[in-house]
């Protein structure tokens, strides 16, 4: 003990612990300052891409007439100005009447100049069918002195075309800004004769352009088959009372006692008989063996829709030798289109837009094979001359198919008939949208054109500007499940004998 009281006492040196104490104060600092400014930061960036994200969506739902014009080039603003030749219509700066008094002065003096006008009288059936047989006899070619004449790897486009001139003017514009549209032959179909049409379609100055006229329309047939006759039974009478009232196809309900409608058989005899004019009976193009694309007067392309489709055509021996179909547009729940908020990075961040059922760019250069569906591959589909040979072989199934839509007596040809099925290549990322908001099978209460035409416009738009378009590859992606097409029953509407054996003769050989 008395050794430990004389000792003297040293502290011990700093072994660290009290630095790292400090050390771990101020790091824990640094780490919520940082955790505090990128808070901040990300709180800024939310409500920055809130903003822009709201201007956007102002931008898709601006549907003005002046916000769908100013989204077109000025030259082609021609084709969505409408110019009647009924100059009895009301309206700024529309003539009413037959003459027009226009007041002027000379030397002090008040005169009256009269300026006539031939005041506009519409076709009546006799003058119709005259004119539509000189159209159907001559097939001019209009603009082919300044494009030249088709050759055999151009694409010809067919335009089925019924009296929606709004979303007609519409197509025409996206189709005169598509790339390599003047090597195309654009062939428009019409079961209605229609001078305002006429005159538009006749305006078109971006490619070759014919005209055909399907020769046996209700308007050239409003009172007889295959319009209406007075004596067709009506569409519900039972079979027991159509043959006591002895009307004229009471043997010939349909599947489901149901009796025709010309206003729904019409657009599947149109479209035979314009897939048989085409590939058999046109001079300019009966020996063609490129692609034939079908569109409808309410779709609109993107302006790559040509390329795509020439470029799916080259991969098919690789990525589907099978396939003899290729579809450039799809029916989907939505469709997602990207904004880009790093130019450094270009990080896609998708939104979501209910469309008519669509989907669209995301997948810009993705393909998919599979078996033809005509509810999902029927709209800005293309096949040839080949393709066409084996459906004309199967026309009996085709006209003899209880039902009145085209692509389902299409799919049961596929089906029941073609020893090589229908197989598609389709596109993921569609070129064809369809804008139509009413038709045959769409009753909405808001049949206005320009709510789906600005947002295709929109998001063609961000397409462009974020370089998906004209994809310099494609990649075939395998569809997640392919459900096996059941044999099923048709939809009706396609019971009457008189149906069956127009639609064959119309694929009969006529030379």
């Amino acid at each position: 003990m008395s050794k430990m009281r004389g000792r003297i006492l040293i502290p011990l040196p700093n072994t660290g612990a009290m630095g790292r104490k400090r050390n771990n104060f101020y790091m824990r600092s640094i780490f919520l300052l940082a955790l505090c400014i990128f808070g901040l930061l990300q709180y800024h960036n939310f409500n920055y891409l809130d903003s822009r994200d709201n201007a956007l969506g102002e931008a898709v739902t601006n549907d003005s007439d002046d916000a769908i014009l100013a989204m077109v080039p000025a030259p082609l603003h021609k084709y969505l100005t409408p110019h009647t030749r009924n100059h009895t219509t009301s309206g700024a700066g529309v003539v009413s009447g037959a003459a027009l008094l226009l007041n002027s002065s000379s030397s002090g003096a008040a005169t009256a100049t009269t300026i006539s006008f031939d005041v506009y009288h519409p076709p009546n059936i006799t003058e119709i069918k005259r004119q539509i047989l000189r159209y159907n006899d001559m097939q001019t070619v209009l603009n082919e002195d300044t494009f030249g004449p088709l050759q055999n790897d151009s694409v010809i486009i067919v335009v089925q075309v019924h009296t929606r001139i709004t979303y007609l003017r519409h197509l025409i514009v996206s189709l005169a800004q598509a790339k390599d549209i003047s090597k195309a032959l654009l062939v428009f179909s019409h079961d209605y004769y229609d001078d305002d049409i006429n005159d538009l379609v006749q305006q078109i100055d971006f490619c070759k352009v014919l005209q055909i006229f399907y020769p046996y329309s209700i308007q050239t047939h409003p009172n007889e088959y295959p319009g209406v006759d007075p004596n067709d039974c009506p569409r519900n009478i039972k079979k027991e009372q159509a043959l006591m009232a002895n009307c004229n196809n009471a043997m010939f309900p349909d599947l489901y006692g149901h009796y025709r409608e010309a206003k729904f058989t019409q657009t599947k005899h149109h479209w035979i008989w314009k897939a048989n004019r085409v590939f058999n009976e046109l001079e300019v193009t009966r020996y063609h063996t490129g692609l034939v694309l079908f569109l409808e007067e309410d779709h609109y392309v993107a302006e790559d829709f040509l390329y795509l489709l020439a470029m799916m055509q080259q991969r098919t021996k690789d990525l589907c030798p099978q396939c003899n179909v290729l579809s450039l547009g799809t029916y989907l729940k939505t469709f997602n289109y990207y904004t880009y908020h790093s130019k450094v990075h270009a990080r896609a961040r998708a939104r979501t837009l209910k469309i008519d059922r669509q989907s669209i760019i995301g997948d810009y250069r993705k393909v998919e094979v599979m078996p033809w569906v005509s509810s999902k591959h029927n709209m800005g589909f293309a096949f040839n001359r080949t393709t066409w040979t084996n459906i004309r072989k199967c026309a009996r199934h085709f006209c003899t198919y209880d039902d009145y839509n085209w692509d389902w007596s299409l799919q049961h040809v596929s089906q029941q008939c073609l020893q090589r099925k229908l197989h598609a290549m389709i596109v993921k990322g569609p070129r064809v949208f369809h804008i139509g908001e009413c038709g045959v099978h769409h009753k909405n209460k808001n049949c206005e054109s320009n709510l789906v035409i600005s947002k295709v416009q929109h998001v063609l738009r961000i397409a462009r500007n974020s370089h998906q378009l004209f994809p310099r590859s494609l990649t075939l992606t395998v569809p997640s499940l392919i459900k096996k097409s059941k044999l099923r029953k048709g939809n009706g509407g396609w019971g009457d004998l008189r149906d069956h054996e127009l639609c064959l003769n119309m694929t009969l050989p006529t030379r």
